[in-house]
């Protein structure tokens, strides 16, 4: 079992964790802070492909953290375009209508990306350990 004050920093496959000073996720104690997850890979996926593609990436760090999806309290959703916000709400659906998050859901001029439309955050407190 980790020590409440432990941090530990968990990596993801962004070449750019270095470079800009960031990790996937990091957990402290039994919470786990998810950063801003965008669909790498499935670029050219629709917008419900690529929420199922980011929440994939986001469930692979959260288990890197010891972490499950129902460990998730909170979701952010960064939307290039509002009018997927049903696609998006479906697919995170999907993952989380029996665990139900606090979720937000925003809409942004563009992401780091141009293909990209969607990004997700998330927040997770591990009860079970």
């Amino acid at each position: 079992m980790q020590s409440k004050k432990e941090r530990k920093n968990i990596s993801g496959s962004s070449p750019y964790e270095p470079i800009i000073g960031f990790s996937r996720a990091v957990r402290v104690g039994n919470t786990v802070h998810v950063s801003g997850t965008g669909p790498v890979g499935a670029d050219n996926a629709d917008a419900a492909g690529q929420t199922r593609h980011v929440l994939g990436i986001i469930q692979k760090a959260l288990e890197g953290a010891g972490a499950r999806m129902e460990d998730v309290v909170r979701t952010r959703m960064y939307l290039t375009h509002a009018e997927d916000w049903e696609d998006v709400g479906r697919a995170h659906g999907e993952f989380f209508s029996t665990i139900r998050p606090a979720a937000t859901m925003v809409v942004v001029a563009k992401l780091l990306n141009p293909a990209w439309r969607i990004e997700i955050d998330a927040d997770a407190i591990i009860t079970s350990e």
